[in-house]
């Protein structure tokens, strides 16, 4: 597998108290690396999530979805080269006997357990693969490390991905640590890909929660590969309160604002390095829309430029075609105007008031579009609202992966 040329190199991370980590080979496909992760969580750690929106979820996604009410959670356990969605009642036999057996083995709740799968749509989990897996995963607690845990997460993933963020919290510093996989098949609708964070921070699950959607609101609500939404998506974050330090129950909490903001800047890092390994990609592309009427409608229309695939393959071939994000904005069926439109490649303004600009120099457009990341701004010139979103090209490697994915 070729490394994506917008790879960026695994970080240090640190350790977070109250976390354990054990990996296997359940053998999900035709190959010998570990493909289960189990993580093991202190008793009284919070947690928070957010899932896909699509209709047709996995029975790992409905199971997260019912116990983040709980607000608790003891275990993690991930299934990578099987989504187990859409695999009717012998998916959710599987991954139900997959959870207690890691809530036996653990001696929790089986709400308690947390559970995500990813890979091939349409295949059951096959139940005796998972036990095994999970049971030699915790017989491995506190063998593996973060960076063997993305490894053992990823599916079509060029490199394994990981940030760390920290917050003073009480005159301490608190580490936010996050892993993530995510490579096709991304596209936001709440999240887009599986993502795990770990803090040892102690942190109320309301108050958790509430940081988690305004974090993803602006970070991996505001990413897209290809335009479409996975059956499986799910982003959750633990906080073990293991480290010590002061409880966070309340945005008046001291702490609480550098917390929340290293969350947001954390969920930032992470979703940007999905679309660094966006299937095929060359080059990463950021989509910024002033003037809009409102935020809203900001982020319809650069979504509507990030999605489309003729600015994407334009992007591609280092082709200064305005015309096609003017498309792009047309369509988007929010408000604009025409005559109102300025566009920006870099800092280079190419077209306004309704026409090219006069005389502008392609050279340094041309020059910029070269390079591995690419800016593309819009102003709508109606209001004050404002969106930023990341895409990445689309090339000819997007097509051959995804013809070869199931093979």
């Amino acid at each position: 597998m070729t490394i994506s040329p917008l790879a960026l190199p695994f970080p240090e991370l640190p350790a977070v108290a109250g976390v354990r980590i054990g990996i296997a080979t359940a053998g999900y496909k035709a190959w010998t690396r570990a493909d289960v992760l189990l993580v093991e969580l202190a008793r009284g750690t919070s947690v928070a999530g957010v899932t896909t929106r699509s209709r047709c979820p996995s029975p790992e996604v409905e199971l997260c979805r019912a116990r983040l009410s709980g607000g608790r959670a003891r275990a993690l356990v991930v299934n990578a080269g099987n989504s187990n969605a859409f695999t009717g009642e012998a998916g959710r036999a599987a991954a139900l006997a997959q959870g207690a057996e890691v809530a036996r083995l653990l001696g929790c709740g089986e709400g308690e357990v947390f559970q995500a799968s990813t890979g091939v749509i349409g295949v059951p989990l096959p139940a005796e693969k998972a036990l095994a897996g999970a049971r030699a995963a915790h017989g491995a607690l506190g063998e593996a490390d973060m960076a063997a845990a993305t490894a053992a997460i990823g599916t079509t993933d060029t490199f394994a991905k990981a940030a760390v963020s920290y917050a003073m919290i009480g005159g301490e510093r608190t580490a936010l640590v996050g892993i993530i996989k995510g490579s096709g098949m991304i596209a936001p609708d709440m999240a887009t890909m599986l993502g795990f964070i770990f803090t040892d921070a102690a942190v109320a699950p309301e108050l958790l929660q509430d940081m988690l959607a305004a974090a993803n609101k602006q970070s991996f609500s505001c990413i897209t590969v290809d335009g479409d939404t996975s059956t499986s998506d799910t982003v959750l974050a633990f906080a073990t309160g293991s480290g010590g330090g002061a409880a966070l129950s309340g945005w008046d909490s001291p702490g609480a604002q550098a917390f929340s903001a290293a969350l947001g800047d954390l969920c930032g890092q992470l979703a940007r390095l999905v679309v660094r390994d966006g299937e095929g990609s060359s080059k990463l592309i950021e989509v910024r829309v002033a003037g809009a009427v409102d935020e809203a409608s900001a982020h319809k229309v650069a979504m509507s430029i990030a999605n489309s695939p003729l600015v994407k393959t334009a992007i591609a071939g280092g082709d200064a075609n305005w015309g096609r994000v003017v498309m792009a904005v047309g369509k988007a069926g929010e408000p604009a105007e025409r005559d109102l439109l300025a566009i920006r490649f870099g800092e280079v303004l190419v077209a306004a008031d309704g026409a090219a600009v006069p005389g502008y120099d392609e050279a340094p457009v041309a020059a910029h579009l070269a390079g591995d990341e690419v800016l593309i701004s819009v102003d709508l010139g109606l209001g004050q609202g404002q969106a930023k979103v990341w895409t990445c090209d689309l090339t000819h490697g997007y097509i051959s992966i995804n013809a070869d994915y199931r093979s």
